[in-house]
């Protein structure tokens, strides 16, 4: 058994109203589908926090000249698919 906070939130009409509705449709509680929103807001806020990460260490590489040469990597991905399929590029 999972321990839930109860937490009170005020929806504004127009969040309110369609919540009802889509409520009624799917046959699933306010409480699932505001549950399920939040969930998949705190995913996305992750996967964005993960893809900035990335975006700075690779912005690093190349203030490093850690990078691989736009050359090879056509190369590689030209043969995806053949039967000589090359192994990514290394810097």
């Amino acid at each position: 058994m999972h321990n839930m906070s109860v937490t009170s939130v005020r929806l504004q009409p127009e969040i309110e109203n369609p919540l009802e509705k889509l409520a009624i449709k799917l046959d699933r509680s306010k409480n699932y589908l505001i549950n399920q929103a939040i969930k998949e807001f705190l995913a996305r806020k992750s996967l964005d926090e993960s893809r900035w990460k990335d975006t700075l260490d690779a912005l690093d590489s190349v203030k490093s000249n850690n990078i691989v040469k736009e050359k090879n990597v056509s190369k590689w991905l030209d043969s995806w698919g053949t039967d000589n399929e090359l192994k990514p590029p290394r810097t």
